[in-house]
């Protein structure tokens, strides 16, 4: 699997249900109890920010807070464009996928936190399309790399809190459902 293309085409699908959104729904709730549309888009371009430092070697230390307060601004779809533009970028030059990166789960090549980005991007973008009315489709090819990378590790994001609890469906259901309930949603 290329990681690179697969974490950048999960962006444009992101990017595309962002566009559709209205500053309206920013206060909706969403498939994650904790946040609203504004909240969980802020957490989702906050995330990318963080890619371009963390692949070219800096320590989370080193980032400190730069990314903290108000990264929206008044453009949320410019903001999530601006910011996947930079960990796409990020991801693909050439070595990023063996760097280590200083994540705070700890020192892990670059493929890791490229597969844990892309997964990211690509779930929290359904969860913001189910709490605007927006696309919940995702593209076929793109659940099933996620799932390649989501399977082996499901047990561990169950209890990470980076997910909500998740639930292995099995093969009877949709890919798209199976990754959804491994991740803690229902959809």
């Amino acid at each position: 699997m290329d990681l690179p293309d697969v974490h950048a085409r999960a962006v444009a699908n992101t990017q595309a249900v962002i566009d559709a959104m209205t500053v309206e729904q920013m206060h909706n709730a969403t498939p994650c109890a904790d946040w609203d549309v504004t909240e969980l888009l802020n957490h989702v371009v906050y995330g990318n920010l963080w890619v371009a430092p963390l692949v070219g070697g800096e320590t989370i230390e080193q980032v400190g807070d730069r990314f903290e307060g108000d990264i929206l601004g008044g453009d949320f779809s410019e903001a999530f464009r601006l910011s996947g533009r930079l960990a796409v970028a990020a991801f693909k030059v050439p070595g990023a996928m063996d760097a280590p990166c200083a994540v705070s789960y700890g020192p892990v090549p670059g493929s890791i936190y490229c597969g844990h980005r892309f997964t990211d991007v690509l779930v929290h973008g359904w969860d913001l399309g189910a709490a605007t009315g927006g696309d919940t489709e995702l593209p076929a090819e793109l659940v099933e790399a996620c799932l390649e990378i989501t399977l082996p590790q499901a047990a561990i994001l169950g209890v990470t809190g980076a997910f909500g609890e998740g639930v292995d469906l099995g093969d009877e259901v949709s890919p798209q459902t199976r990754l959804l309930a491994l991740l803690g949603r229902r959809g």
